[in-house]
């Protein structure tokens, strides 16, 4: 209670309080000294008081203006500085947009070289082949091919990219033969290095698993980005690509003695469009692509990336890869170009494109072997002829005039069930979907531009057919599952799981969707016995191929 005695004194109150005790005081000191005339003096008294009040409370009123003009000034302060961090905050983000945009333009430019020159090529012998000239037919097709092939990897490239900030990437799981792989790829580049002027050696142990396990199109991506660049930023000197096995580990070194990079670059050359500061990389070919694809796919394939350099000395790039090593296996089979024809009745394939030169091709490919093929230019017409002719196989393009692929689709399943079997066959890479889930409508998506082998596989594994000719002799493209009963309706997603689980390579999830299979549908235990047989022997693609065929 004594500790709170001040601060009510403080008060406009307390302040008045003593102000009329001490008038009180001094009236009582008065009245001993005299008591004449008491009134008028008590009286007169009172007025200082009342006036001492009045006094107190306007110093009171001011104060109180004051501390309320100072909360304002502090107010005011501090928007002023939240607008200067505003602004400073706004200045950052234009420098941040316009060098994306500087960047972006940048991008576009090494695009549109990189396009313009395989197009060139593609479009100078096109012309010539057209007039008839002195040209061979054979090195022209060679020229077309490699350019296409440059165009579908740069397309591949930016599609890698968008996959893997989206979390979509497919990886799959293929027996692959890793001296064969890496003699091949060593041999790709030797040429290169000797037009060049530089060195290139290749060093392997004499012993490696001769069957390995990972994606393949992945791991020759893989090395030869690192191979291009250290060729590419190498002006003098060798490369070395040097692979080490062991315990399932795969260490391969690709060395240069390039232009090197420095240490504040280092992690800057992993980014997109990205070469560092060096004046001489920006001189080279190329879009910045390549060492971020092959950064994203080396963790993918759940690898490291290591790299080692010195400006001016060279570089070295270190990929460490678990590669499971296949005890006995064959080599992942794909058709042959001496292929004749397949076993069993006539299939019947509808193509619905309004590109007539994609028609021409499916056609040029596919009658030779025995099917009957049907084209349309758009869905309405397509719609109309598998109606009429009931096709085992459609091949659908997405973006057509009228009705889109994927409403004819839609259309076509209700209309024909799932004994028809349809595959979404186009450029619109952004609406991809695997399909056969139990959802979807179709079958299968393939992304243009399309391998000639991919569409055989494709109509092998959905239509289950037994290849006739070369292909066939070394071991059946897919081994039939016609004599097994169909599979319950109710068994799709279990279905559909099974061959997401094995497109990613997630083995004890196939085995999982498996044993499910087999709990929930007794009928289904042939199908189960099989894919445990393929499973024991690590064959995900021929799983993968079996699951589909599945009735």
């Amino acid at each position: 209670m004594a500790d709170r005695t001040p601060d009510r004194l403080n008060t406009i109150t307390g302040r008045f309080a003593l102000v009329v005790v001490a008038i009180i005081v001094a009236v009582i000191v008065a009245l001993q000294v005299s008591g004449a005339r008491i009134g008028l003096f008590l009286a007169l008294s009172l007025l200082p008081a009342v006036i001492a009040c009045a006094v107190m409370r306007a110093h009171a009123r001011d104060k109180t203006a004051l501390k309320k003009s100072e909360h304002r000034v502090n107010l005011l302060l501090k928007e002023v500085e939240a607008h200067h961090q505003t602004e400073r905050e706004l200045k950052k983000a234009k420098e941040v947009a316009e060098a994306a945009n500087l960047a972006k333009s940048r991008y576009l430019v090494s695009v549109s070289h990189e396009i313009r020159s395989p197009l060139n090529s593609i479009y100078g012998y096109s012309q010539l082949l057209e007039r008839g000239l002195h040209v061979s037919p054979s090195d022209a097709a060679k020229v077309i091919r490699r350019s296409s092939e440059h165009l579908t990897n740069l397309v591949e490239g930016l599609l890698d990219i968008s996959q893997v900030e989206s979390g979509v990437l497919r990886i799959s799981m293929d027996t692959v033969r890793l001296p064969a792989l890496l003699d091949q790829i060593a041999n790709m580049f030797r040429p290169q290095a000797d037009a060049k002027g530089i060195a290139f050696h290749f060093e392997r142990p004499e012993h490696l698993p001769d069957f390995v396990r990972t994606d393949q199109k992945r791991l020759r991506q893989i090395l030869i980005n690192l191979l291009s660049n250290a060729i590419k930023f190498t002006p003098r000197g060798s490369v070395t690509l040097r692979v080490q096995y062991r315990s399932q580990l795969a260490i391969m070194d690709v060395i240069d003695t390039g232009i090197g990079i420095s240490q504040d670059d280092i992690q800057q050359i992993f980014e997109p469009f990205e070469r560092g500061g060096n004046p001489d990389a920006h001189r080279q070919k190329g879009v910045g692509l390549g060492l971020s694809i092959t950064h994203a796919l080396v963790r993918i394939l759940g690898g490291d990336l290591a790299v080692q350099s010195e400006p001016g000395k060279g570089s070295q790039f270190t990929v460490k890869l678990m590669l499971g090593q296949v005890a006995t296996a064959q080599p992942d089979p794909s058709p042959a170009e001496s292929l004749t024809g397949y076993e069993g009745k006539r299939r019947k394939v509808l193509v619905v494109d309004d590109d007539p030169a994609q028609t021409a091709v499916i056609r040029s490919l596919l009658e030779p072997l025995g099917f009957v093929v049907f084209d349309a230019p758009n869905g309405m017409r397509g719609f109309e002829i598998a109606v009429q002719e009931r096709p085992d196989l459609v091949l659908l393009d997405i973006s057509m005039p009228g009705q889109n692929g994927w409403d004819v689709c839609a259309q076509i399943r209700a209309e024909l069930g799932p004994e028809c079997r349809i595959v979404m066959v186009s450029a619109n890479a952004h609406e991809f979907q695997q399909g056969r889930d139990g959802r979807a409508h179709h079958d299968l998506f393939l992304k243009k531009p399309v391998e000639l082998d991919a569409i055989l596989d494709a109509v092998s594994d959905l239509l289950s057919l037994q290849w006739v000719g070369a292909a066939s002799e070394g071991g059946a493209h897919l081994s039939t599952v016609e004599d097994l009963p169909p599979l319950p309706s109710a068994a799709a997603e279990i279905r559909a799981e099974i061959e997401r689980a094995a497109i990613i390579g997630h083995v004890r999830g196939v085995e999982s969707a498996i044993r499910e299979l087999e709990a929930r549908f007794p009928e289904a235990a042939p199908h189960a016995a099989r894919l445990h047989g393929q499973l024991d022997r690590f064959d995900l693609k021929m799983l993968l191929k079996t699951v589909r065929a599945f009735r």
